[in-house]
């Protein structure tokens, strides 16, 4: 079998084979890139009017999201995690269900309680949402089916180009049967 073929069969079928979890990949990748400029993907991050060393501690910030409630966690284990963005002046505790409360880590004033689909959107994106196994069995396979399918259509790229330039340098250099 000439390499061309090969490639060409590799490149057709492997476009048929990785459609549709490219097509997940693909559009919760997008999602993912636009996640800062959405609210519904994920919350923008609000922002304290003090600065400085917190104020408070991790347990009075804790205790100010379960007296809130919003958050439905009396413990903290019971979070998913808990990011601090000190340059903001905020703490962002976030649930298994996806609920993101922002803190003020000078007041302990809770400033936004909201939904924050982005990590569900991460996990879709790796393939781990559907099960453990598919990111490292499906979504890892598809993403190296697409590494060969930019590898093969490159290559029918080039060659297709060259053998165009080798037909019109070969035109050109041919005698005109007219002259």
């Amino acid at each position: 079998m000439k390499t061309h073929k090969l490639m060409r069969d590799i490149h057709y079928w492997g476009a048929i084979i990785a459609a549709l979890p490219l097509v997940i990949m693909i559009g919760a990748g997008i999602l993912l890139m636009v996640k800062k400029e959405f609210d519904w993907i994920q919350p923008s991050t609000q922002k304290s009017s003090q600065s400085g060393l917190p104020t408070k501690s991790i347990s009075e910030l804790f205790d100010a999201v379960v007296r809130d409630g919003r958050l439905d966690v009396l413990k903290w284990a019971e979070l998913e995690r808990a990011d601090i963005k000190p340059s903001k002046g905020v703490i962002k505790f976030v649930s298994h269900s996806g609920l993101e409360t922002q803190v003020d880590i000078y007041t302990a004033e809770v400033l936004q309680v909201a939904q924050r689909r982005s990590d569900v959107i991460e996990s879709i994106h790796d393939g781990s949402y559907f099960a453990e196994w598919t990111k490292l069995y499906v979504f890892l396979p598809i993403g190296v089916f697409l590494l060969g399918l930019w590898i093969t259509g490159l290559y029918l790229f080039i060659r297709t180009e060259y053998k165009k330039a080798q037909s019109r340098k070969k035109k050109k250099l041919r005698p005109s049967a007219h002259g």
